[in-house]
């Protein structure tokens, strides 16, 4: 993973080590919501198939009801009684919160239709087709929470798990390599600088090389058996005026 690009400083240093600690905070966050968004989407999954299979098998029995009625009835006689009944139920809706995930709670008011029709006009074939179907009421508004309900945690789970991921694989090590370069930059500039300093103060406590300072108007005395340059004061004892007098060889000299 690249690192970020930005100069290798303290304040860099500082800021990115408050980045990476709150990208493992927020990592170990949400590493465990979708850990409980996986446990709840499971059981809510479960339920909901089961409450799925009961609600097809109540809607298979009210149809086959339906249609025994209607061979019994006619046609017309069954659309006269249907058209009779008013409208008894309301379905409300209302928003709750699960785990930070909204998820609509649906709720049915009211009592099942009663039969307007007397009991000689029907058969007994349409009062088992009107049960079954007032069983199937009273499901539908159950098994759509659950969808629903499912459906958002799934939408949810996603979400986080692409949160996991991306501080995971992405941000934290960037973070971490990025912090590592600036420490390995700082240490490698602190050492230069501390050998730097080490230097200057070897150059500072070193003594002086060379011969001492001889006196005014004292003159060299060659001591070198003639082989190295002899300079001597042709300055008159006021200022020092040396002469190159050995043939310019590198000389060895002392006061005289």
């Amino acid at each position: 993973m690249a690192r970020l690009r930005i100069a290798p400083t303290h304040s860099n240093l500082l800021r990115m080590r408050e980045a990476l600690e709150l990208a493992r905070e927020g990592y170990e966050i949400l590493d465990k919501k979708r850990e409980v968004l996986t446990t709840e989407l499971m059981h809510m999954a479960h339920d909901a198939a089961v409450l799925q299979k009961r609600v097809w098998k109540l809607l298979a029995e009210a149809y086959h009801a339906l249609e025994v009625a209607r061979l019994s009835l006619g046609r017309e006689r069954l659309e006269w009684a249907a058209l009779s009944v008013n409208e008894t139920v309301e379905v409300e809706v209302k928003p709750r919160s699960v785990m930070g995930v909204v998820i609509p709670s649906v709720e049915a008011h009211g009592a099942p239709p009663e039969m307007p029709y007397g009991l000689g006009d029907t058969t007994v074939e349409l009062d088992e087709a009107v049960a079954c179907f007032r069983h199937v009421l009273a499901e539908i508004p159950i098994l759509s929470e659950t969808m629903m309900t499912v459906w958002r945690l799934a939408r949810e789970l996603q979400k986080t798990q692409r949160r996991v991921n991306a501080l995971q694989y992405i941000f934290i090590p960037q973070y971490e390599e990025t912090v590592a370069f600036i420490e390995s930059a700082l240490e490698e500039r602190e050492r230069e600088e501390t050998f730097r300093l080490k230097r200057l103060k070897s150059r500072v406590a070193r003594p002086a090389i060379g011969p001492p300072m001889r006196e005014y108007g004292q003159p060299y005395r060659d001591i070198s058996g003639g082989k190295s340059p002899i300079y001597r004061d042709i300055g008159g004892g006021k200022s020092p005026i040396y002469r190159d007098i050995g043939g310019g060889k590198p000389t060895s000299r002392e006061f005289g």
